[in-house]
């Protein structure tokens, strides 16, 4: 259904549910970004000097309970997505764990894109870049990192349990915030350049949306 192998499925056991789920309410994600070369595990986000700052930060607290309301309509109709997306308040997936998200799905295809709110994170201390930082640093659950074009002027990373962008599957994450991100998983896609420029196009209108747009 998925166009991913069998060794990064046994990572991602729980994705194809949030998209399977799409068009339903339920009762999810987050990471961050920046240089996959980064190796700081310990510290205040400030001490890191490779954590990139947000000089603007946006305020995400009216969609904590709306993540849907995110991306507008003509966003998702460009990408053949349905208005209607499925809420969670929290899930159990890498994407999901750390936050409310929604989820998309274009039924039949096993394509569709998510995002999510690192505000659960941000409660426990562990939000902003600097979470997706310590992380990757840790090796637990995120391998793959990799810095990214900023989105509409906000600090931006690729990341996930690994490199799944060949395959058509694409995450990233933008800080909003020096201890807030949001992100972007686009899957279901043809190769890299689809799906990371799904991504970045969700991504980007969801900056718009939280600068009141």
């Amino acid at each position: 259904m998925f166009r991913s192998k069998l060794g990064v499925l046994a990572i991602f056991v729980i994705v194809p549910a949030w998209l399977a789920a799409a068009c339903t309410t339920t009762t999810g994600g987050t990471a961050s970004p920046s240089t996959a070369g980064s190796s700081s595990a310990t510290g205040s986000p400030s001490a890191d000097p490779e954590v990139p700052k947000v000089s603007a930060p946006l305020d995400a607290s009216k969609y904590v309970a709306d993540t849907c309301a995110l991306v507008p309509k003509d966003v998702l109709a460009s990408l053949g997505l349905p208005e209607t997306g499925t809420f969670q308040s929290k899930g159990d997936t890498l994407f999901t764990k750390a936050g409310p998200n929604c989820a998309w799905k274009i039924r039949g295809q096993g394509t569709g894109v998510l995002v999510s709110l690192g505000t659960g994170s941000r409660d426990e201390g562990a939000g902003g870049l600097a979470g997706i930082y310590r992380g990757y640093a840790s090796k637990t659950y995120i391998r793959f990192l990799e810095q990214a074009p900023a989105v509409d002027g906000y600090p931006a990373v690729y990341w996930g349990p690994l490199d799944e962008r060949p395959m058509g599957s694409c995450g990233i994450g933008v800080g909003i915030a020096d201890d807030l991100t949001f992100d972007v998983y686009a899957q279901g896609y043809q190769g890299a350049d689809d799906s990371c420029g799904a991504a970045k196009q969700v991504a980007s209108s969801v900056i718009k949306t939280l600068k009141g747009a």
